[in-house]
């Protein structure tokens, strides 16, 4: 059960709404930058971001992170 929560995959809409409804051209410029979550290319060209990826990356930009 742990393990499939982990390996959700969310699309990039999901990730916008996540996020608080920025906008497909500001996480497209993250994504330039390198300042986006890591994201899965599927064969189809469409992006997923792993559950767990996100979750990681959300809690690094927490003000007061420990570094």
């Amino acid at each position: 059960m742990a393990r499939e929560k982990t390996a959700e995959l969310l699309t990039v809409r999901q990730v916008l709404d996540e996020l608080g409804g920025i906008s497909r051209r500001t996480f497209y410029r993250w994504r330039e930058l390198r300042l986006a979550p890591a994201c899965i290319r599927l064969p189809n060209g469409e992006l997923r971001v792993r559950r767990d990826v996100l979750n990681d990356w959300l809690a690094d930009r927490a003000e007061g992170a420990a570094s």
